[in-house]
């Protein structure tokens, strides 16, 4: 099932349709309280990272299921023009971006292209219309190494992780490149 399909934007236009929308699946499914709740707090935290990750941009939020498996999706375009691209395959050699650092700033990494040089996955300009994807599992796993090789950055890397409403309550955050398209998919099993 897919729910209807929801264009937000950072301005508050749109989310409390995409929360009432993640109202009426969890009802249509005939989800126990708690479940509806954490799909409910999920799709929250969804529209608070579109607030405040993607910049000044409209975007597309849906829910789909599959076997007990919820998909909060949200769907941006990021803009990409030759001057970004040129400041991007610039950026790229530096190899240095604070703000990809940490579970949300990995996350954010995504929705500016000229962060993706510093993404988590190493995003090829020049390969702007393949699929690029990153996953929350993934990244825990890294850090959960790192963190026992201890090395720099992992303790405050995996504090992030333990406090993210997110990364406590999903199954696992999957975040797509294809072009222009930047889609985070926040996946979440009931029973």
């Amino acid at each position: 099932m897919k729910s209807d399909v929801i264009v937000i934007s950072n301005d508050g236009t749109g989310m409390d349709e995409a929360l009432a929308q993640t109202e009426k699946v969890a009802q249509y499914k005939g989800l126990q309280p708690r479940d509806a709740r954490h799909l409910r707090l999920l799709a929250e935290e969804t529209l608070g990272m579109m607030r405040s990750i993607t910049g000044e941009r409209e975007g597309i939020f849906w829910i789909e299921d599959q076997d007990h498996v919820f998909q909060l999706h949200l769907q941006v375009e990021t803009p990409m023009n030759f001057d970004k691209q040129e400041k991007l395959l610039a950026a790229s050699s530096s190899g240095k971006n604070e703000a990809a650092r940490g579970f949300m700033g990995r996350i954010r990494a995504f929705f500016d292209p000229l962060d993706w040089a510093d993404a988590p996955m190493n995003v090829n300009p020049e390969a702007m219309n393949q699929m690029t994807s990153w996953s929350m599992n993934a990244y825990r796993q890294m850090v959960k190494e790192e963190l026992e090789q201890d090395q720099e950055g992992a303790a405050q890397a995996w504090d992030e992780l333990e406090k993210s409403v997110v990364s406590k309550i999903a199954d696992d955050v999957k975040v797509r490149i294809q072009g222009r398209r930047v889609e985070m998919i926040i996946l979440k099993k009931v029973e």
